[in-house]
């Protein structure tokens, strides 16, 4: 089984999360991104406990502890005067239930992480410009069609090309995602511009009336990361790095707590970008022959837990080890799936439930609704672990 000749399509961070585990189980994967540089935009991600202990499994503790802002404590307030819905410890008290806490980065340094750890261990295990246009397979093996006509042969493939998955739509046809009624904007400020008396504390969550606002430091503290969540009828845009305006974004939450507008206000037009929310049912399966999904290609997720890149490394680490642990390919994949699509499933329609929560028309029973816990405690989200999970 370690001599598989294993292609990833898609160089994200499920498809190099899926590399670096595949290289440390004894692998050499290749991953063909269909981008000239690679590079990751975005900014701000949450990293759970599960997602912690992948990240340490492949050999980014340093990382973690160098690049993150660890935060301790969450406030939940209210939109209109910032008074406290609810307080939720992020640090001690994950440890001492989990082993591993919450970790706030940016995009791009993870990507970046991941990234240079695949390249250390092969500088030949990642080609650009390398854009996936059909997969074909047959007893032997996988074909993929790159888009100027050429072809790569593989023993097996895996999909990790996002929501909109070329591999998938190859292997499954048109599933596409669907518009759930929600947008979102995300922006980053310079920490140095922010008052510190609206950073109290830095990681918080503002909620209103169909409305939602997530902000923490990110770059060691350095900057400060927003995502504002809105609901919306109609969206016909394509992608998530739409440009929007800060009048814009201020017409949206205008009545909201200068806690809000005052680092709204403060954003860069040139960091600051809106999409929308698409969701879709969860698949049976993930897997045909020799080819099978991780990431958003299988399971794509409303951010409302901030589970999409926690979901992404999950599938990553547990599809290597199930590779590692079996002695033929269809084997590999049956355990992948057996110790992933119930957990991902899982996590798809909590996201929705906690969207539904977190936006309802009255924030002041928020805690009621939530039983004085976070959105997230209490309904086993932070119980898996991908590096034990048995496979």
């Amino acid at each position: 089984m370690r001599t598989l000749n294993i292609g990833i399509v898609g160089g994200g961070i499920g498809g190099l999360s899926a590399a670096l585990a595949l290289q440390r189980t004894g692998f050499r994967p290749v991953v063909l991104e269909q981008t000239p540089v690679l590079a990751e935009v975005g900014a701000g991600l949450s990293l759970s406990p599960t997602a912690a202990h992948a990240l340490n499994f492949l050999g980014l503790t340093e990382a973690l502890r160098t690049k993150s802002y660890h935060p301790e404590d969450q406030c939940v307030r209210h939109y209109q005067d910032g008074r406290p819905l609810n307080w939720i410890n992020r640090g001690r008290t994950l440890i001492e239930k989990y082993g591993e806490r919450y970790h706030l980065i940016h995009r791009a340094d993870l990507h970046d992480s991941l990234a240079a750890a695949v390249r250390a261990n092969d500088s030949n295990a990642i080609e650009l410009n390398q854009r996936c246009r059909t997969v074909t397979q047959d007893e032997t093996g996988v074909t993929a069609t790159l888009i100027d006509g050429s072809q790569r042969r593989f023993d097996a493939l895996i999909g990790a090309d996002g929501s909109r998955s070329t591999v998938r739509h190859e292997i499954f046809g048109p599933i596409e995602p669907q518009y759930t009624g929600y947008i979102a904007w995300r922006g980053v400020i310079p920490m140095e511009n922010v008052p510190p008396e609206i950073l109290q504390p830095p990681s918080g969550i503002f909620l209103g009336p169909g409305h939602l606002v997530n902000r923490y430091p990110v770059r060691s503290g350095q900057l400060l990361n927003f995502v504002a969540f809105a609901e919306r009828q109609d969206w016909t845009e394509e992608g998530w790095s739409i440009r929007s305006t800060v009048d814009e974004l201020l017409k949206e939450f205008e009545g909201w707590t200068p806690m809000v507008l005052r680092f709204m206000e403060l954003v860069p037009s040139e960091l600051l970008f809106k999409w929308g929310l698409f969701d879709r049912e969860p698949l049976e399966t993930w897997t045909k022959g020799r080819i099978t999904l991780l990431g958003d290609a299988a399971h794509p997720i409303l951010p409302f837990l901030g589970h999409g890149a926690v979901l992404a490394i999950e599938d990553a680490v547990v599809l290597a080890r199930a590779i590692a642990a079996s002695e033929r390919l269809k084997e590999g994949f049956e355990r992948y799936e057996r110790a992933r699509i119930d957990r991902a499933s899982f996590v798809v329609l909590e996201s929705r439930k906690a969207g539904r929560v977190f936006h309802a028309p009255d924030p002041e029973k928020y805690a009621e609704r939530t039983n004085g816990k976070a959105a997230d405690e209490g309904i086993g989200l932070f119980s898996y672990n991908p590096v034990t999970q048995p496979v």
